[in-house]
């Protein structure tokens, strides 16, 4: 007689199976958008940085076949950028697969009451943003590397949404070395933690705040940035030392998700077996990932024959999702 177990092994093997021999069929239509911004530098040692790591996210960019929009490199622009940004936000589709990522590279203030990233002109605020990302239901993610940037988080945490800031309070202020980091590990094949082939938004962010720790580790200094990572919508944001691996260890307020499941979703470059997938299918995998990861968590207090009879039909619809995108044979797979 097959075990519960053993039958949830099988399923699982068949679902490896078909994610892992699936071949590129057509390269699909909903490539990303990335609103590169680039801030005011204030000095010209940070311009140089600040350049650098836009430099880093344009060539990802390139490589994703992206959408990109930057702002705060060009001379003379005839608007001031903060009136660029929401041009650019309210010329972006409301809805669809495509991820809209927006990449803040520079400083932030904080004065207590509210939080900005510093444009050349006016700068932007938590408060305005939150309103221009307020129609938007595709998938959205928000990369503010700038000091005193941690109060980003709530305004702007919701459901299908990830968000990631340099620091854990308005209170860190000092310049951010996270944005250097984050733009060399978003494709760094070393971030790549669950071997498939590419690396996500939460793998890079792990891997640029380990780095960050252990540059202040090593030079001796007091660490002035602690990065966070919010996608599951409480506005709380997890620390990087409260994964292991591509998991977090701490449980969310409310019975909430774990933060950094919707973010292992979100990829710039794709692996040949992601771009195989469809716009339709794809949010579908994703949305069958994220039930299985939510049924792990919530199984301790469901009788097991609940949980293996719901485990069983996640991963029976995924295998069968595999199958039907798989371009290979029957015979061969």
């Amino acid at each position: 007689m097959i075990t519960r177990t053993a039958l949830w092994l099988g399923l699982l093997a068949l679902v490896l199976t078909f994610s892992s021999t699936a071949q590129p069929a057509v390269v699909t239509n909903d490539a990303p958008t990335v609103l590169l911004v680039v801030g005011a530098p204030g000095e010209a040692e940070f311009a140089t940085n600040f350049v650098r790591q836009a430099s880093l996210w344009e060539a990802v960019c390139t490589r994703a076949g992206a959408k990109r929009i930057t702002i705060g490199l060009d001379e003379g622009a005839s608007t001031n950028d903060l009136e660029r940004l929401r041009q650019a936000f309210e010329a972006e589709p409301k809805d669809g697969p495509s991820e809209l990522w927006l990449v803040l590279i520079g400083h932030g203030t904080f004065d207590g009451q509210e939080a900005k990233f510093n444009l050349r002109g006016p700068d932007l605020s938590v408060t305005n943003l939150a309103l221009w990302l307020k129609p938007f239901h595709r998938p959205v993610a928000v990369i503010n590397t700038a000091s005193a940037s941690a109060p980003f988080i709530k305004p702007l945490s919701g459901t299908n949404r990830v968000i990631v800031t340099a620091t854990r309070s308005g209170n860190e202020q000092n310049f951010t070395r996270f944005g250097q980091m984050l733009a060399e590990a978003i494709t760094d094949p070393q971030g790549d933690l669950d071997q498939d082939g590419q690396t996500s938004l939460l793998e890079a962010f792990l891997s640029a705040a380990a780095r960050v720790a252990e540059f202040y580790k090593t030079e001796g200094r007091l660490a002035t940035e602690h990065a966070l990572i919010d996608d599951n919508g409480d506005g709380l944001g997890t620390p990087v030392d409260w994964f292991r691996g591509t998991r977090a260890t701490k449980k969310a307020k409310d019975g909430l998700s774990l933060d950094g499941l919707r973010a292992n979703q979100f990829h710039l470059v794709r692996s040949v077996e992601e771009q195989a997938l469809s716009a339709a299918d794809r949010a579908k995998r994703d949305e069958l990932e994220l039930a299985v990861a939510h049924l792990r968590e919530n199984r301790p207090p469901m009788p097991g024959d609940d949980y293996y009879r719901q485990l069983e039909s996640l991963l029976v619809e995924l295998g069968r999702l595999y199958e039907r995108t798989s371009p290979l044979p029957a015979a061969q797979r």
